[in-house]
């Protein structure tokens, strides 16, 4: 089984309005910069399950 890729590494590969498209250098997955924004910040925050929850 592999591991998935963190895209530790990216480059700008196209700017177009308000989109910015970025490539792993790693792995050469393409895909929106805000993309790449929101994957960094759920690595850094702790999912909550709704078992974690109190109910009380």
């Amino acid at each position: 089984m592999s591991i998935p890729c963190k895209h530790p590494k990216v480059r700008i590969v196209s700017r177009h309005e308000d989109s910015e498209f970025v490539e792993c250098i790693e792995c050469g997955e393409v895909f929106d910069s805000d993309e790449f924004n929101d994957m960094e910040i759920e690595e850094k925050t702790p999912t909550v399950e709704a078992d974690d929850l109190d109910e009380g």
